[in-house]
């Protein structure tokens, strides 16, 4: 537990999320809009804004957002290895190494096995303000939990980690010890087997009540509720036990947070592979009526209880926001603030969200010795002109 957070101040922060839940807020904090409402246009918002850049990559208005749960062809998708083609009749997820039992299953015996529904929002490690924070989505996700095929298949009792494979495929130039090795290569990502074996952890193979998506990782992907979307690998194919770490591509190279930690004089610079989301909010949209304007927005982190989300107007005190009732532990949090005194002009307005141990949302400057784009979390000043 974080240095001077007690069990009291989390279970505080527990019951404030509950409390919010309970609370008379309204079922969607971003309805459709009412009669005499109308939007205020972002004035930061890129006029070329192209939701779909290149093929393969697809950004979330975070404007229109208008449902608690993202629409898969809504929902922020990129990849790295093109997008494979994986037939459901033929489709196998194989699982060996480190178990007892290796094996192959088909999606039909993924789906005879008990059902488990998550509702989970994440974003690509790579989301910022420079992308309009587009890079993000929540759904419900329904699968087998991965813990349940480990079991089936008997860990070892030295097993430590568990890497997981995606059909998609790419040639890598791997350098190491002065020799440089042409090889090709799965998208791969790993979890300890302590993260692995938790019941949220999924299999997954139906996104918001649909068989996934092509774009989504269709027949199965992995979902790991708080983390970012690197993770939650799509297109799964083979789940292998091992005794070690994984240092693939997209563990040890690429999606790597360079950060420095001052210490006294100097600085020690700790590079880690990104894995939990941190703390997050933006504003997404802001409507008027009359003198009167709703600013609506959405968090996202880890699992933590929320302790509050805030909103600032124009550099003045942070106001409480109320959050969607619906809000799970590892879903995205939406959330509306009413701006009663709103005057015509351009006005500058930031959200923070703040969780169960105290950890605030920082403000950009607050980076300053993070040296790579990855897990930018930083507070996101917006600016509307109300006419």
């Amino acid at each position: 537990m974080a240095k001077g957070i007690s069990r009291r101040h989390l279970l505080q922060g527990s019951a404030a999320l509950a409390g919010w839940a309970a609370s008379a807020v309204p079922t969607l904090a971003l309805p459709p809009l009412e009669a005499e409402e109308t939007v205020v246009p972002f004035t930061d918002f890129p006029d070329d804004f192209n939701p779909n850049p290149r093929p393969g990559v697809r950004y979330l208005d975070t404007r229109k957002i208008d449902s608690f749960l993202t629409p898969a062809n809504r929902f922020f998708t990129v990849q790295h290895y093109g997008q494979p083609t994986v037939d459901p009749s033929g489709y196998r997820l194989r699982i060996d190494g480190l178990v007892d039992s290796p094996r192959e299953l088909t999606l039909d015996e993924l789906r005879q096995r008990p059902r488990s529904t998550h509702t989970a929002g994440f974003e690509c490690s790579g989301n910022s303000p420079r992308r309009i924070n587009g890079l993000a989505g929540n759904a419900r996700w329904v699968g087998v939990s991965l813990s349940t095929l480990l079991k089936e298949a008997g860990i070892r009792p030295y097993a430590r980690e568990v890497v997981f494979w995606g059909a998609d495929k790419g040639t890598e130039e791997v350098y190491h010890g002065g020799t440089t090795v042409n090889v090709e290569q799965s998208f791969g990502r790993s979890l300890a087997l302590a993260e692995a074996m938790k019941s949220e952890v999924l299999v997954a193979y139906e996104m918001n009540g649909k068989p996934l998506s092509l774009n989504q990782g269709a027949p199965a992907r992995l979902i790991v509720p708080g983390w970012y979307g690197v993770a939650n690998v799509k297109w799964l194919n083979h789940i292998h036990v091992q005794d070690r770490r994984f240092m693939g591509k997209y563990m040890a190279r690429e999606y790597v947070t360079l950060r420095g930690m001052p210490d006294g004089e100097g600085t020690i610079w700790n590079e880690t592979s990104v894995s939990r989301m941190r703390l997050k909010s933006m504003v997404a949209r802001v409507t008027r009526s009359g003198s009167r304007c709703r600013i609506l927005g959405f968090a996202l982190n880890d699992g933590t209880p929320l302790k509050a989300v805030e909103v600032k107007i124009d550099g003045g005190p942070w106001r409480p926001a109320v959050i969607d009732r619906r809000s799970t532990a590892y879903s995205w949090k939406l959330f509306s603030c009413l701006w009663e005194d709103a005057t015509p002009g351009t006005h500058t307005i930031v959200s923070r969200a703040i969780d169960a141990y105290g950890r605030v949302q920082p403000e950009a400057g607050d980076l300053e010795l993070k040296k790579t784009y990855w897990e930018d979390n930083s507070q996101f000043v917006r600016t509307v002109k109300i006419s």
